[in-house]
């Protein structure tokens, strides 16, 4: 299932689900060079979060191959900034496209609830988390990770917790047959989670790249938590 749009009006212009989105933009155009060689590869490398190198098991030097071309080599010292710089870098245009569809559906919902402030520092805390479950699920990978779905999974978490019934628009995909369906927030979602938990097994303890299910999985579980803490019944009361 592949959402389109929601049914759930907003009463505040989303700021900060439109500034994470140019930022996005911006990290994808200027550091990435839109996704070619060599600033996409160096910005992976540089910036990207490597969860071998963040827990100390992996030698200085050991290299990395990216691509036909491209190598990364592992400075071999940790650098912790890399979990927070890693949510604002993209592998593709369908990787960045498809993340910043998620956000832009489901972000100025969340936000309308916890406010700008309440937001940026939940999005944030829901990407650490993300960060943390990939690391935690492969320790020794030496594999960079980038990519703003962890955290942009802690939004859809605080979505189905706090607007389960939200009726979303979603395109329904079996194989060459394609309908559009609108279904309760809380099913899509769910479909959605489900999803990440079954891929993730295989994964676990893997070294190989790939998608980071286990980062969806740690941001949805952070955001669905989060949301009860930091939602403000008073902006809830209004809308």
């Amino acid at each position: 299932m592949f959402p389109i749009r929601d049914d759930n009006p907003t009463h505040h212009l989303p700021i900060a689900t439109y500034a994470i989105i140019a930022l996005n933009a911006l990290a994808w155009f200027f550091v990435q060079g839109m996704g070619t060689d060599p600033a996409l590869a160096r910005s992976v490398c540089e910036l990207g979060a490597i969860p071998g190198e963040l827990l100390g098991r992996i030698p200085a030097g050991t290299h990395v191959k990216l691509g036909p071309q491209a190598v990364c080599i592992v400075q071999g010292s940790a650098d912790w900034t890399t979990a927070v710089t890693s949510m604002f870098l993209h592998g593709s245009w369908f990787h960045i496209i498809g993340n910043m569809w998620f956000l832009a559906i489901f972000g100025d919902n969340v936000e309308d609830d916890l406010g700008i402030v309440r937001f940026v520092f939940f999005y944030l805390l829901c990407g650490l988390a993300a960060v943390a479950a990939q690391v935690a699920s492969s320790p020794a990978s030496a594999v960079p990770m980038v990519g703003a779905s962890g955290a942009i999974g802690g939004v859809m978490g605080a979505y189905a917790v706090l607007h389960p019934r939200a009726q979303v628009h979603t395109l329904l995909i079996l194989g060459f047959w394609i309908e559009r369906i609108r279904v309760p927030a809380v099913v899509m979602l769910g479909y959605w989670f489900v999803l990440q938990l079954v891929g993730g097994i295989p994964s676990i303890g893997g070294e190989e790249g790939g998608v980071a299910f286990w980062a969806h999985v740690g941001g949805f579980a952070c955001g669905g938590g989060l949301a009860l803490v930091l939602r403000d019944p008073g902006r809830r009361r209004r809308r």
